[in-house]
């Protein structure tokens, strides 16, 4: 038996491929399934189930591709009513994978479908539990995210996900190894850990969410405090999870459109496409094309995209360094934005070398913004999330999260100029960006963001405090 995380950073998830005498089962995969395929055609093994452990809203899972292309069958939980072929399990049901079994352990409570998958070994002892989003190492699901659905509240919610951590995960031997569907940085909870495996003894022993002692209503509690609201692509993801979507092979073969400078200027102001750059930050600061923005891809990419593009239907048109477009294509999908509508062939300097239009973002250095604050009275715009503003910021600057651009900000002045900073350039970067699209033309990026402040020591900041569990 073998057992594999194939950990996705960008997403901070965790897909898992087991192997057992020839056969395979992947639990949670990716929307791109080559992977998946090729490591069982290495092993001369065939991919049985696709074990799902609920309807995931935070990127689009390769399930309905992989079996289309495998013939493994799809399996879900008690409760699950997808819109396409699939076993939906009863709770306790085991299915054998080569010498191994798998027990499905119905646990709602992130989600009323969620499941664990509990693996025993070929000598009958429980060695692993696929715990998707019921249990992260040092957090569990948050249980907002499935409220309409459920017709719960997410204290209801809340409370039914006590029951399942009470009386299915927690009897389990304590030397049972956990894999979780996420760790840090996934929006899916807001105390995870770095880690991203562990014991359960371990975790009954640290995680918050599991003292012994902890009532009913005190979990509730705790659970739903500092519950921020969901990135607005969630509940599409939901959808195109549950109901089915597109092959991935026909949203690649959509996005691998080389276009020059010429055919990329029509199809813009035919189709009204979104012009995504997804350069590093300082690099496009030095020149992009007008109204296009910058959400970089060496970061996290495919989240912010979900998180400040509204429409997962938007028609997108991208600015990538050169041969980096099958990367973005593919990381766009990973989240649901299946139409990218083609690509500029040779990245920017083909835009630069027809002689067309180009703009940029000042950036300046903290210690620059210290010599312009001794001089005269700026405008600074912090960007980050509140957990972090609140945990220390400069004094007398106000909170603008990233987070939060599409919800208005009536308070910022095309008429004023503004320095724009976040944790280390990435997030400001972006804001800047869309921003300038939409006619803000005196936004000043601060290279390095806070920590550049910080290591500065030339501005006044506010008292350093622990900072809280906000999403």
């Amino acid at each position: 038996m073998r057992i594999e995380q194939i950990y996705t950073g960008c997403l901070a998830q965790g897909a898992y491929y087991i192997e057992s005498n020839g056969e395979v089962a992947i639990v949670d995969p990716l929307r791109e399934v080559l992977p998946y395929i090729e490591k069982a055609e290495k092993d001369g093994a065939s991919i049985k189930y696709v074990f799902e452990t609920h309807f995931h809203a935070d990127f689009v899972s390769g399930h309905i591709d992989l079996a289309a292309k495998t013939g493994a069958a799809i399996v879900y939980g008690p409760t699950a009513n997808p819109g396409f072929d699939a076993l939906v399990a009863t709770d306790g049901q085991e299915f054998k994978l080569g010498n191994v079994t798998i027990k499905v352990l119905h646990t709602p409570g992130h989600t009323m479908e969620s499941s664990c998958y509990l693996l025993t070994d070929e000598n009958g002892k429980a060695t692993s539990l696929f715990s998707g989003d019921t249990l992260f190492i040092g957090d569990v699901g948050r249980p907002d995210l499935a409220q309409k659905a459920a017709h719960m509240t997410q204290e209801e919610l809340a409370g039914t996900l006590f029951d399942s951590l009470r009386n299915k995960i927690m009897p389990l031997a304590d030397d049972i190894i956990v894999y979780p569907a996420h760790g840090a940085g996934s929006a899916c909870g807001k105390n995870m850990s770095k880690e991203t495996t562990d014991t359960l003894g371990h975790q009954k022993a640290t995680n918050y969410a599991l003292r012994a002692n902890m009532t009913r209503e005190e979990f509730v509690v705790e659970v739903t405090t500092g519950l921020m609201p969901p990135p607005a692509y969630f509940p599409l993801n939901v959808m195109m999870n549950k109901m089915g979507y597109e092959s991935i092979d026909t949203v690649l073969a959509r996005g691998s459109h080389a276009l020059s400078a010429d055919a990329f200027e029509a199809v813009a102001n035919e189709s009204g496409a979104l012009i995504l750059d997804t350069r590093d930050p300082q690099v496009f600061a030095t020149g992009f094309i007008p109204n296009s923005i910058n959400i970089g891809i060496n970061g996290n990419f495919a989240p912010w995209v979900g998180a400040l593009i509204p429409d997962i239907k938007q028609q997108i048109l991208l600015v990538a360094e050169p041969g980096s477009e099958q990367e973005v294509i593919t990381r766009l999908s990973r989240v649901g934005y299946d139409f990218c509508i083609g690509y500029l062939d040779g990245g920017i300097a083909t835009w630069r070398n027809a002689g067309r239009e180009m703009d940029t973002i000042l950036s300046v250095t903290a210690d620059e913004l210290a010599e312009k604050m001794q001089q005269e009275s700026v405008n600074i715009l912090d960007v980050r999330k509140k957990n972090e503003y609140l945990s220390e910021h400069i004094a007398n600057v106000e909170n603008y999260p990233l987070d939060n651009i599409n919800d208005g900000l009536s308070s910022i002045s095309k008429d004023k100029s503004y320095y724009v900073h976040c944790a280390g350039g990435y997030r400001s970067m972006i804001f800047a960006s869309i921003l300038k699209a939409r006619g803000f033309d005196n936004l000043i990026d601060v290279k390095g963001g806070f920590k550049a402040i910080k290591d500065a020591a030339k501005f006044e900041l506010t008292d350093y405090v622990c900072p809280t569990t906000l999403l």
